[in-house]
């Protein structure tokens, strides 16, 4: 994060365990940028899972990312034009 801040960005930061993104958000970002972008595949909680990406329903994906936030890309950067998932400091000057 202190990548964005050191570019003049003002963050407002939520921590998604306690203030879970809605449904109605996830099920927008995955519709707009696939479950692949959206989904942590290699996070510990999707491994201890279990998980199969490939078999996951749209509907189960988004149960699974609100019950455990872990399983939720992050960080998960929502700017004006553009969405970024994860650490990709290459894409923070397309947020603009």
């Amino acid at each position: 994060m202190s990548d964005l801040e050191g570019r003049g960005f003002e963050l407002v930061k939520h921590n998604l365990a306690k203030e879970r993104p809605s449904h109605e958000l996830l099920a927008q970002l995955i519709d707009e940028h696939g479950l692949e972008s959206v989904l942590s595949t290699r996070s510990p909680a999707f491994k201890a899972l279990g998980l199969d990406a490939s078999k996951l329903t749209k509907s189960r994906a988004i149960e699974l990312m609100l019950s455990e936030p872990k399983l939720i890309r992050r960080p998960l950067i929502l700017g004006k034009k553009k969405v970024v998932f994860g650490h990709v400091p290459a894409e923070y000057d397309d947020l603009r």
